[in-house]
């Protein structure tokens, strides 16, 4: 029986960032393989990607070879303990040799951050990919049960009608299967319609529309006493992607679509206070966008720890 992660190396330290009154967590789950850029941001060549400075060392290596991590955001809002998307998961079995059958320390690291999982009240998905949603549940007694029993797990109605008219492959539907429709069937997935201006959704939270890497895909704002904070899920995967906003995942459903996403994004966040919390972004994983050489650069904020 798989249950929870291992436990012998708790954390010392979680990664925190302060936006007004409201702490988020870096809720670390794994650093993601070398080969991850190449594959998923073909575009990102050594030759781009090591013609950028500001992305060393934190970003990517002096060879050019990109730093992605897989790790989700806890925060408590208005007395709402909300964690926002939830990784790969332990045990899951995926087509991604980088996926398969993890067996990770992160609900180890999610309760050291002082969200246990039975404590959590909302978890908010960004988009319904392997690396998103898998730890919605575990196994228990060769079943898959969700993690966070007393949650209300949040989606957009564009996002999980896609995919259910969408022709899966065996991986997918593999997915599906032990990662969404175990939530479903428990009556905790909630499907909320995100207009163009964005949906309320808990206090100080909002979701907003970033379509292209899927139909449905939404970031997550954060607003607190004057300060904000954007969780970009994958409408952004890498900071380079902020010197190329043409540069795409493979993976994305509408790649032009994906593209305008994020140009209109980094408009909007460009020499603004917004911190950005990049989903896949390796540590420091937060920063500020900055105006540069007629793009954008990502200029770091350090995390606290807790």
């Amino acid at each position: 029986m798989r249950t929870d992660p291992a436990t012998t190396h708790p954390p010392t330290a979680i990664p925190t960032w302060n936006v007004g009154d409201v702490t988020v967590h870096r809720i670390e789950e794994t650093p993601l393989p070398p080969d991850t850029g190449p594959w998923l941001l073909p575009d990102a060549t050594p030759e781009v990607v090591t013609g950028h400075d500001w992305l060393r060392p934190h970003f990517a290596d002096d060879d050019g070879v990109l730093h992605l991590d897989s790790h989700s955001f806890a925060l408590t809002s208005g007395g709402l303990r909300v964690l926002v998307d939830t990784g790969i998961g332990n045990g899951k079995k995926r087509a991604n040799p980088a996926w398969h059958d993890l067996d990770t320390d992160y609900l180890l690291h999610l309760t050291a951050a002082g969200f246990p999982p039975e404590s959590v009240d909302l978890v908010i998905l960004t988009h319904l990919h392997a690396d998103h949603v898998g730890w919605n549940t575990r196994e228990v007694d060769g079943s898959w049960l969700p993690t966070f029993p007393n949650a209300r797990y949040v989606t957009s109605r564009t996002e999980r009608e896609f995919w259910a008219g969408y022709d899966m492959e065996e991986a997918r539907e593999q997915m599906f299967q032990d990662s969404v429709i175990p939530v479903e069937e428990a009556g905790l997935l909630d499907l909320v319609d995100v207009p163009a201006a964005g949906a309320g959704i808990a206090p100080n939270l909002r979701l907003l529309p970033t379509p292209g890497h899927t139909p449905g895909h939404i970031a997550v704002e954060l607003t607190s006493r004057g300060r904000t904070a954007l969780i970009t899920g994958d409408c952004i995967h890498h900071p380079v992607q902020l010197a190329h906003p043409a540069i795409g995942a493979c993976v994305d459903i509408d790649p032009e679509r994906s593209e305008a996403t994020r140009r209109t994004l980094l408009a909007s966040l460009a020499d603004t206070d917004t911190l950005l919390l990049g989903t896949h972004f390796a540590p420091p994983t937060a920063g500020r966008v900055v105006l540069h050489d007629g793009a954008y650069r990502l200029s770091p904020v350090s995390a606290d720890p807790k």
